[in-house]
């Protein structure tokens, strides 16, 4: 076991303590570790991906249950779009990408390269959004759930299609969605998107069962680093301040995302 492959199984432990410590953002890691820490095949890591922060999500999702936490009905409106989209994305979209997508001068760009910086885009979108994010209140008053069915539905189709191509579970499109199309309180919708995370990512990982060679020694030792990691989150959650650690993590992932594409095309 090389350097490399040791920070690997290190970076499935910390994907865990960030999702612990700060609720999200710690599947935005879970790509760049499997990519070049672990020299998986981008294609392959994402769907690895899916796998990873579903579970992770699930076991987030089960914790909040017995606490009334999670918005069942919300759930299920926005997942069922969610998981269509993911499911058809890596079933039928992902394969059908050419290898080679073009060519200009002496640079060519292939599937694997095309999918890091599309998730690179996407790391930076997310880091923005965890830098510039402001209390707006939701968390400190109830107010009544209403349901704009049609916007739902369509946040659902978009961050599914999203999940499906980049393998990162889209909680940062996920809260905001539920806080302003649902009205749900921000604890509520917290909680509710790990369960919509669970149920898209699994499902759209049935998709890729079907079309690859799964190393399932590998994924379920990673997988139970990375839930381990959550437990200890959790725990120093108690020591930390994670609003501010939030914002560190943002400027973290922007940096890593600009790293990902310069390294990408040069």
């Amino acid at each position: 076991m090389d350097i490399l492959e040791i920070l690997g199984y290190f970076g499935a432990l910390l994907i865990g303590v960030v999702l612990g410590l700060i609720g999200g953002g710690g599947s935005i890691l879970t790509v760049p570790v499997l990519v070049y820490l672990l020299a998986i095949n981008p294609v392959t890591a994402t769907a690895y991906s899916l796998f990873v922060v579903g579970t992770s999500a699930l076991v987030g999702a089960l914790r909040n249950i017995p606490k009334k936490l999670i918005d069942f009905r919300t759930a299920i409106v926005f997942a069922i779009p969610a998981f269509i989209a993911v499911y058809l994305t890596r079933k039928f979209l992902v394969p059908a990408i050419p290898e080679e997508i073009f060519t200009l001068g002496s640079f060519t760009l292939t599937k694997g390269i095309g999918i890091m910086i599309f998730f690179a885009i996407i790391m930076i979108v997310a880091a923005i959004s965890m830098i510039k994010e402001k209390d707006n209140g939701r968390n400190l008053k109830e107010e009544k759930v209403s349901y704009n069915y049609p916007l739902i539905i369509v946040e659902g189709v978009v961050v599914g299609l999203l999940t499906g191509i980049v393998g990162a579970g889209g909680g940062f499109l996920i809260i905001p969605a539920l806080v302003l199309l649902a009205k749900l309180p921000m604890k509520k919708a917290v909680a509710t998107s790990l369960l919509i995370i669970a149920i898209k990512s699994l499902i759209g990982f049935i998709g890729d069962v079907q079309n690859m060679e799964i190393n399932w020694v590998f994924l379920f030792i990673f997988t139970g680093l990375s839930i381990g990691g959550i437990w200890l989150g959790v725990y120093l959650n108690n020591f930390v301040n994670g609003k501010k650690l939030k914002k560190a993590f943002g400027w973290f992932v922007l940096l890593m995302g600009v790293y990902i594409i310069w390294s990408e095309i040069y």
